[in-house]
Order: structure tokens, then C-alpha cells, then sequence
């Protein structure tokens, strides 16, 4: 029975610079529970603010001043969050003294907006949405030895001192949920008996094949060209086009790749900006860095560079796909990653931790070492030349997020079922350690 029904109408606060983001289910599932429920949201420039998103009451708050640059360069990261931290403090402030006091806060700390929530509301449990815990070493940073030369101990100093922030929060954390045992494994052994792993959810119902998918997109010159599963596509995906994705491996890969298969059609999805990582040298993109790197090995007319496309555009590229490919560095897992599985994509992913927890080599998927260009290339040939023969893969792919990451049977009610373990808690106990 949820608190509702028993008389108690609780009141939730979510706190996401970017919101929903990650809430984009959860938020408005317990809105349908009768819950009461506002949003602080960051407004980055002047205008209107929308009153509600997904039906869900938002307050914004806008930053006063920005960075100090003249500081140490390793205290700015902290800097900025104190001053996000500060200005949230405040719309809460606000909030309290309107009679308004939530029952259980719901945030992601990574921008810094929890830090001062508990000198507001000290009573209140916090759950917080834990999606990375830097480290110096032996996770992101390092990895790629082709961006980790000369970077001694001054580079992991920087990193090091990002986590400061991060520390901060997990004091004040009540209880956390992360996507991935990975991502939570990157958290400290000390709060470890606090974090829940419970993915975000796929909407396996809507991510689904379809093999009657077509789509028309033009050719650099204009010219519309209809794409259906008679193709060979070979599909990449992220964001924003970047190293920390593999970016740079995928086109490297692609001058032999037209070689072997001299039908394939290749479609990539990504913007030209930086999610993770350093950016680009001054003046250039990623982008175009190892797009020029191969660009005369390559028969450009069979490249399709969409940038960020609409999300049913995004849903049929993943259904038309031969062959997907998606890597990362030792950092957070995409959805795309578990989205292309979901749409009985053929997934070649890098042996790296936070895929390897999704994908079971040669089974719903393949798992190529990130730097081992010859077998990234052998495996997409293999798959691009004979699908018909991995059907058995893209339909294991399925039902694996059928089976561990649908939205509605498994992880939705799973998170919910948390909230409701929180909030029928003691409010003034300070930790919630008999949950489990």
C-alpha cells in the first residue's frame, strides 16, 4: 500500500540542473501516485522558465556570478558548485518559509545543487542519483595512452580534487541509486551499503525491430535515398562525437571496412561538442579532427553524418542497422548502448568494464578490445557480410533488456518501491541502513 492511500500525501523534491534527465519516468509516476511534487530547475538564460514539466511544478534558479578563473585552477571545479549549491540553497530557503517542507529529496549532486540542502531541511532523507565517482587512476583517466602522455601527477592532482564536491554529497547522502553495478562500484567503499543499483529504464515496448523500417535521408548532394533492412548499415552513436565514446578507433576503422564491404552504408549520430573529456584543440572539433585523419581513404558519398536527430528518427536508424557499434572508456554507460540492444541491434561494443556488464560476448553481442583495430574491423565484416547468421545475437540482445532493463516490469517498480521503503522511514533518522 503506498503512503497516499493510507491518508499521507507526501511531498518529493527533485533537484537536476537538467530536469527530468534521468527522472523522465520516475518523475511522473509519482505524480500518478497523488504525490506532491516540485522541481528546482536551472534557468541558463533570460526568459521564461516553464511552470511545469511533465506536469511536475518547477522552480527556477539562475547562477549570480560565475567562476572565479583568477583561483587556484584545481579550486574551480568546487567554485562552481559552491555557487550553484549556494543559489539552490536560497529557492529552498524560499520554499521552507512558504510552509512548504519536503518529505524525501530526490537529486543528482554532480553539479553541486544538494551540497546545502541538508542546512535547510536537516530532517529530510536525500536519495541521490550516483552516476560517476571520479579517480585519478584506473578508471577514464589514463586509459587511452594516445591522450595520457606527459600527464604526471599534476593531471591527476586536478582530478583528484574534483571529487571534493562529490565527498561533500555523500556525507549528506541518505541513500543512493546508480544505473550499473560499474558506476556504483566507482563510489567509496565506505558508502557502498547505501547505493541500490537500479537502471534508469529502457522502453522495451518502444525500442523494439521492426523489419518493415524504412527511412529517407539525402545524400551530400541533395539527393533522397530510401534506406530499408535490405541495406548494409553499419551504425555509431553518442552524443557528441568524442574519444571517450571511441570516436576516433570507429573512423579509423572505416577505410577498410568500405574495402571489405563495398556495399556499406554508414550512419553516424553525434554533435560536435564535448559531453566528457578534454576538448578539442582551439578551433577544431573531434569531429573533424578523424573525420580529415581518413577522409581521403574514404568514398564519402557511403557516410552519414545526421548530427543530433529527433528521437523517432534516432529509434529507426537503430531498427535499420546491420551492425551497431558502441564504445566507451571505462566511464558511464550510454543509453544508446542498451537502446541499440533493446531494438535487436548486432552490438559490437569495447571490452570495457561498464559495457562487459551488459553484454555477454558472442551471445547478445561482441566485445573487441578498444584498441585492437584489426578485430573491431574482422567483427563488423563478419557481421556486415553475413547477418543472417547473427540473427540469434540481435534476438538475445532483446530479450536480455526484455529480461534486466525494461522500464515497466523491472526497473521503474523497483525504484519506486525504494522511494516508498524511504519514505515510510523514520524522517529523522539520519541513514537508512536496513534497507536492502
Amino acid at each position: 500500500m503506498s503512503s497516499v492511500s493510507s491518508g499521507f500525501r507526501p511531498r518529493l523534491l527533485f533537484v537536476h540542473q537538467n530536469f527530468p534527465a534521468q527522472f523522465k519516468h520516475l518523475a511522473p509516476a509519482l505524480k500518478d501516485r497523488g504525490f506532491d511534487i516540485k522541481a528546482l530547475v536551472y534557468q541558463n538564460k533570460p526568459g521564461p522558465t516553464p511552470a511545469s514539466i511533465l506536469g511536475i511544478t518547477c522552480l527556477p534558479w539562475s547562477s549570480r556570478r560565475g567562476t572565479n578563473f583568477q583561483s587556484h585552477p584545481w579550486a574551480q571545479d568546487y567554485e562552481t558548485k559552491l555557487i550553484r549549491a549556494e543559489c539552490v540553497a536560497e529557492q529552498a530557503k524560499i520554499l521552507d518559509q512558504q510552509g512548504w517542507q519536503p518529505d524525501l529529496i530526490i537529486g543528482h549532486p554532480g553539479w553541486g545543487e544538494t551540497l546545502f540542502l541538508k542546512l535547510i531541511w536537516p530532517h529530510t532523507p536525500q536519495l541521490h542519483f550516483l552516476e560517476f565517482f571520479y579517480s585519478a587512476a584506473g578508471l577514464d583517466v589514463g586509459f587511452d595512452p594516445e591522450f595520457s602522455l606527459n600527464q604526471g601527477w599534476h593531471q591527476q592532482a586536478k582530478v583528484h580534487s574534483k571529487t571534493a564536491g562529490a565527498l561533500l554529497a555523500l556525507h549528506d547522502m541518505d541513500i543512493g541509486i546508480s544505473p550499473t553495478h560499474f558506476q556504483a562500484k566507482t563510489y567509496p567503499n565506505w558508502c557502498q551499503n547505501r547505493i541500490h543499483v537500479i537502471h534508469d529504464g529502457i522502453d522495451t515496448l518502444l525500442l523494439k525491430p521492426d523489419p518493415q523500417v524504412s527511412l529517407t535521408i539525402s545524400t551530400p548532394n541533395h539527393i533522397p535515398i530510401k534506406l530499408t533492412k535490405r541495406n548494409s548499415i553499419l551504425t555509431f552513436v553518442n552524443r557528441n562525437l568524442e574519444p571517450y565514446r571511441g570516436y576516433h578507433r570507429f573512423m579509423r576503422a572505416l577505410p577498410a571496412l568500405q574495402k571489405l564491404c563495398p556495399e556499406l552504408i554508414t550512419i553516424i549520430i553525434g554533435g560536435d561538442s564535448v559531453s566528457y573529456g578534454a576538448a578539442a584543440p582551439k578551433g577544431l572539433t573531434w569531429k573533424q579532427i578523424y573525420l580529415e585523419e581518413v577522409s581521403s581513404q574514404l568514398d564519402l558519398a557511403r557516410i552519414f553524418y545526421l548530427g543530433n536527430v529527433q528521437y523517432e528518427i534516432y529509434r529507426k536508424i537503430l531498427q535499420l542497422s546491420t551492425c551497431h557499434v558502441y564504445y566507451t572508456y571505462p566511464f558511464v554507460l550510454g543509453w544508446s548502448c542498451l537502446e541499440a540492444l533493446s531494438s535487436g541491434c548486432i552490438v559490437i561494443g569495447s571490452d570495457t568494464d561498464p559495457v562487459r556488464e551488459v553484454i555477454d560476448d558472442n551471445k547478445n553481442g561482441f566485445l573487441v578490445d578498444f584498441f585492437d583495430q584489426d578485430k573491431l574491423i574482422q567483427t563488423i565484416q563478419a557481421v556486415i557480410s553475413n547477418p543472417n547468421s547473427y540473427c540469434h545475437v540481435g534476438q538475445n540482445a532483446r530479450l536480455s533488456m526484455i529480461n534486466q532493463y525494461d522500464l515497466l516490469t523491472h526497473c521503474l517498480p523497483r525504484q519506486l518501491a525504494l522511494i516508498d521503503q524511504c519514505l515510510n522511514i523514520n524522517p529523522s533518522s539520519s541513514r537508512f541502513s536496513n534497507i536492502t
